[in-house]
């Protein structure tokens, strides 16, 4: 249970409300390295990769004709995903929101309001920034930059988590399609998802995939 709070969707083209978001989540993660969870998940390859691909592979979600192209693609992809973590190297790991997209941040004329903390777990303070971004390279560039400006008034960002932003986006996409697939026995999400068990659905996963295979490879994006 929890006040109500009404708001809008922030306005992440406006560098004044980026700022203003990078300073709010940079508070939460200043509280959120304070301790670690007892009981919550670390977001890892494991529990993001690993385990949700094996679930997708073995309760026949993927159309028989894609199996194998999904496994090899899987595979490759996940190993980019390791290759980005060793990049890194050692960065902190500490309580997060977890699931940080638009969606869950109401805004009002008293800043944001974040909601839907279901996902949150332990894991590096760039997945609480990333999904905040869009548009080509250059933006994203210039969105990450007035974020950190606001983030670093209350935490410093270690610039080694850059490069994790494929990595975990990479992550996002497999572990996104084992939620709805765990899910699949309850009547509404066939409804809200018609779409899931289509071969066109799990195409564009395939070629989505193998687009983040090539960015993982590419440099970090954003160096400071």
């Amino acid at each position: 249970m929890f006040a109500k709070h009404g708001g809008r969707a922030p306005e992440l083209d406006d560098s004044d409300t980026l700022e203003w978001m990078g300073r709010f989540i940079g508070r939460i993660h200043a509280v959120g390295a304070l301790e670690s969870y007892r009981h919550r998940p670390t977001l890892d390859i494991q529990s993001f990769g690993v385990e949700p691909s094996a679930y997708l592979l073995a309760h026949d979600f993927i159309p028989a004709e894609l199996v194998e192209v999904y496994r090899g693609v899987i595979a490759q992809a996940l190993d980019g995903v390791r290759r980005c973590y060793e990049r890194a190297g050692a960065v902190r790991s500490l309580r997060l929101h977890g699931d940080c997209h638009v969606g869950n941040v109401l805004w009002t004329d008293a800043g944001p309001h974040f909601v839907d903390f279901d996902d949150s777990r332990l894991g590096p303070a760039i997945q609480d920034l990333w999904m905040l971004l869009s548009g080509e390279r250059a933006e994203q560039t210039r969105q990450l930059g007035d974020l950190l400006s606001g983030y670093e008034d209350f935490y410093d960002f270690d610039p080694r988590e850059l490069h994790l932003v494929e990595a975990l986006r990479t992550l996002r996409l497999i572990h996104y399609a084992a939620w709805i697939a765990r899910r699949w026995d309850d009547a509404a999400f066939p409804v809200a998802f018609p779409w899931f068990n289509t071969q066109r659905y799990w195409q564009d996963r395939i070629l989505e995939l193998r687009e983040q295979i090539a960015l993982m490879d590419e440099p970090p994006w954003w160096v400071g």
